[in-house]
């Protein structure tokens, strides 16, 4: 990386650094390359640590870099695309699906959750929790809300809890007919529990895709995914056909 004049320049000193170091990103290092202490780099740029450590936090936050306790900052991996149109339909747990389950409980779900799926709002239903993971990081936690009546043929003794459960009733979902989907996404904020799984601050910028799949004129199931906004890209496939939400209620339906 070169040194650059900040002196000169109307925007902000750390902003300026910033871009300087990404367009450095681009041409002179490689995903997963550790970047050189804070020192090194200040003495190079010829500015303040506070100034540098504005920057790479920036960096930070719009995913060109990850810092890891006892590793260093290295530079990122490029962001995962989350493919938010409907073009391309399956069930939860097809040869397609990305995600890893991990549990599953019987759960009320969250009432705008238990609208879309016209259950009351003491009905229990089930709740799979799933990671998506991208070079060894999680950057997506799901939880996948099926009703008893679309897994009718649910056996309790094959499936007691957990892991095993959430793939039967994967299983089952794959038996139905799938009518079709649709799907809205915006910008949220990470709660505690999102955080926890994401490695994330609570309060972190995500992005919330919430699905719902009919079968047989209901709907069958419904998915609230949250993603690292940091780490995630979306795209629309050939369609575009997605809803940008800004509702407040559907945006923390789980």
């Amino acid at each position: 990386m070169g040194t650059t004049q900040l002196e000169s320049v109307p925007e902000p000193k750390y902003w300026h650094l910033k871009n300087v170091i990404g367009e450095a990103l681009d041409s002179d290092f490689s995903v997963g390359e550790i970047l050189p202490n804070e020192r090194d780099l200040a003495a190079r740029f010829g500015v303040a640590r506070a100034t540098l450590r504005q920057a790479l936090e920036q960096l930070e936050l719009e995913g060109r870099l990850q810092r890891r306790r006892g590793v260093g900052t290295t530079v990122a991996p490029p962001r995962v695309g989350v493919d938010v149109s409907t073009a391309g339909q399956a069930w939860p747990g097809s040869a397609q699906d990305t995600w890893q389950s991990y549990d599953c409980a019987k759960a009320v779900p969250p009432a705008p959750v238990a609208r879309m799926l016209g259950t009351g709002i003491e009905d229990e239903t089930y709740a799979l929790r799933r990671l998506r993971v991208s070079h060894g990081h999680p950057v997506a936690a799901e939880l996948l809300y099926v009703p008893a009546t679309s897994v009718p043929d649910l056996s309790a003794i094959d499936a007691p809890s957990g892991p095993s459960r959430a793939r039967a009733v994967l299983r089952e979902l794959q038996r139905l007919d799938l009518d079709g989907q649709d799907r809205s996404v915006e910008l949220g904020s990470a709660r505690a529990d999102d955080a926890k799984e994401l490695d994330r601050l609570p309060g972190a910028p995500v992005l919330v895709v919430t699905t719902r799949y009919f079968s047989q004129g209901r709907t069958a199931a419904v998915t609230v995914a949250t993603y690292r906004a940091d780490t995630c890209r979306l795209t629309f496939g050939d369609t575009g056909d997605v809803e940008i939400s800004h509702h407040a209620e559907e945006r923390r339906a789980s």
